[in-house]
């Protein structure tokens, strides 16, 4: 009887480690995702220029960054068009064209921003913006991969008016679980470019 009450938990153990349980790694999961309904609304600030841009985000100036970068420190006017919802900044900045050289300079440092990211980029695309009906021309710098920028561009009338963009979102870049925050931003800054005028126009 004492034999028979030893061999079952060895049985028990034998028996235990011969189940077939997969002990493979799951992938990673993420948080679902609430996108707000797509409405948009005008802003008309005291600025040159006008556009559409969705009414779950909030646009405001960006003094800090301004005394930060000595870069910006020339640029008439910095706003940052917040989504907090999704922890996002597009940075926006202006400033007027005083010579064909300040012209060449301002569309050489957004090349030069856009392509800083080539290190963590897997590829990034050049699209031409062109309206002139609106005297809206420019480039959309698409940025795939784990950079901290996915979108970059530039508008201007090229005469007088210059405006850069560049999308950022504060968080560990990885596309993977960004992605459909970055596509549901995207379709908002397009808007924003489509729909983007010069007030002297």
């Amino acid at each position: 009887m004492k034999k028979l009450a030893m061999l079952v938990p060895v049985l028990l153990f034998f028996a235990a480690c011969s189940d077939n349980h997969d002990y493979s790694p799951k992938p990673r999961g993420y948080y679902r995702i609430l996108f707000p309904e797509k409405t948009y609304q005008q802003f008309n600030g005291p600025y040159p220029f006008t556009f559409i841009y969705p009414k779950y985000a909030v646009i405001e100036q960006d003094k800090n960054k301004q005394k930060k970068d000595k870069k910006l420190l020339n640029m008439q006017y910095l706003l940052n068009m917040q989504f907090p919802q999704f922890n996002g900044t597009l940075h926006l900045s202006y400033e007027s064209i005083t010579s064909k050289k300040v012209f060449n300079e301002l569309t050489e440092d957004a090349r030069t921003f856009a392509f800083k990211h080539t290190v963590k980029a897997t590829s990034i695309d050049q699209g031409i913006i062109h309206n002139a009906d609106r005297k809206i021309y420019g480039i959309y710098y698409t940025i795939d991969g784990n950079a901290a920028s996915s979108i970059q561009f530039y508008i201007t009338d090229s005469v007088k008016n210059y405006m850069r963009g560049a999308l950022y979102f504060n968080s560990t870049p990885r596309l993977d679980s960004i992605q459909p925050v970055l596509n549901f931003v995207k379709k908002d800054v397009d808007t924003m470019i489509k729909t983007f005028r010069w007030k002297s126009e």
